[in-house]
């Protein structure tokens, strides 16, 4: 992905969003297919924090995830999609680039004074019953992709150890 400086108050939730997943992307273009598969976590009880493979596609269906939350929200009709899981980082690279494109997509119309409201009753419900307006969404987004970037790094350690 190439660096953006797209305007407004969207934009900068996108570029931010889109340095989050460069990050990502950096951190993860050493990885064997050996580490990508290997369990590493074996006590834990979420099944997407298992393994590098695990959190990528968690990471990766969730990215979509929050477009399609934005996109019903301003009322298209769509479905969630499943977790698909690669054997190859740049498998994982390209479909990190093609949901940060959905992401993209789902600002379109968005203007910058939709992105914050007050009213409860105007924002949208997440499937774990978080209500959300739109900044609020993206910016769990970002942090979202952050967070699983740090557990990746320390992952990468202890495959390596």
């Amino acid at each position: 992905m190439t660096k953006n400086h797209r305007q407004g108050a969207s934009g900068a939730l996108l570029d931010v969003y889109e340095g989050a997943i460069t990050d990502l992307q950096h951190t993860i273009s050493d990885i064997s297919e050996t580490e990508l598969l290997k369990i590493i976590d074996n006590q834990t009880t979420d099944d997407s924090c298992k393994s590098i493979q695990k959190i990528l596609s968690h990471v990766v269906c969730s990215g979509y995830a929050y477009g399609t939350y934005i996109r019903k929200f301003k009322g298209e009709t769509i479905d969630f999609r499943d977790e698909i899981f690669h054997t190859s980082i740049q498998d994982y690279n390209s479909h990190l680039n093609d949901s940060f494109i959905f992401m993209v997509d789902s600002f379109k119309d968005i203007n910058d004074n939709q992105l914050e409201e007050s009213d409860n009753s105007k924002k949208l419900i997440t499937s774990w019953g978080q209500v959300y307006d739109i900044e609020q969404i993206m910016e769990h987004a970002i942090v979202h992709v952050l967070r699983h970037r740090r557990q990746i790094e320390k992952y990468k350690i202890i495959v390596r150890q």
